[in-house]
């Protein structure tokens, strides 16, 4: 994981709206976040009606969410959010730490998942990392990834085999070890747009929507791992 970076930050507003059905925690959340002068919380939002109205006004970077509220569907509303707010990054915040739960949200499109419990600067390191297009994968994170390949271990085998270069496979394990787009396309000597190009290839190659479906299909088929290093595949 990597220490939080606040000067990396410090230049890129970054405009936030938290959902939360408990009042407190939104306020309380905000005061925190507002400490820091780069990041600034446009929406505070009881449900997903008022984060939907609130939205038709605002423009968010990165929304933050209690997926697990009453009369929320949260699969739903993050189909809903992905089609609607396709650019907009959703980290997940709540108290559950149920790793067969966050499995199931991972396609749904989030870009990370920190348990309520966790220290409140790794949810600036979340934010961080999700700024620069990065999924933010913690330990929780990880584990429902894997938690996931356990359980649709067929996932990527009943279909056609896709055959991945060795310059996308190397992609892959540097998206794994959260390299940004920058970090990416200087390893490999190549310019940005050339890796984002690369990576929206692979997601139609492969046949999944998100960053997680990459990593997804990566693991199972053996393309990263969690001891392998980037330097020990770029020649």
């Amino acid at each position: 994981m990597r220490p939080y970076n606040y000067n990396l930050m410090l230049f890129k507003p970054i405009n936030i709206a938290i959902v939360d059905d408990h009042s407190l925690f939104r306020k309380t959340l905000k005061n925190y976040l507002s400490e820091h002068e780069n990041l600034n919380v446009a929406i505070q939002a009881a449900d997903m009606f008022d984060l939907f109205s609130k939205l038709k006004t605002s423009s968010i970077d990165i929304l933050l969410m209690d997926i697990f509220m009453p009369q929320l569907n949260g699969n739903e509303a993050l189909k809903t959010l992905r089609i609607e707010y396709s650019t907009m990054k959703i980290l997940v915040l709540s108290m559950s730490t149920d790793i067969d739960l966050i499995s199931d949200l991972l396609d749904a499109g989030i870009h990370g998942y920190i348990s309520k419990a966790d220290e409140p600067e790794e949810l600036l390191q979340a934010i961080e990392a999700v700024a620069e297009n990065r999924i933010y994968r913690n330990k929780l994170f990880t584990e429902a990834l894997y938690w996931n390949k356990q359980n649709n271990i067929k996932s990527f085998g009943d279909g056609a085999e896709f055959s991945l270069n060795e310059r996308e496979k190397k992609i892959l394990q540097l998206i794994w070890e959260e390299k940004s787009n920058k970090e990416i396309a200087d390893a490999l000597f190549l310019g940005i747009r050339s890796v984002e190009k690369i990576r929206q290839d692979m997601k139609e190659k492969i046949g999944v929507k998100s960053t997680v479906g990459l990593l997804k299909y990566a693991i199972n088929k053996k393309i990263i791992g969690i001891g392998t290093r980037s330097s020990n595949l770029i020649r």
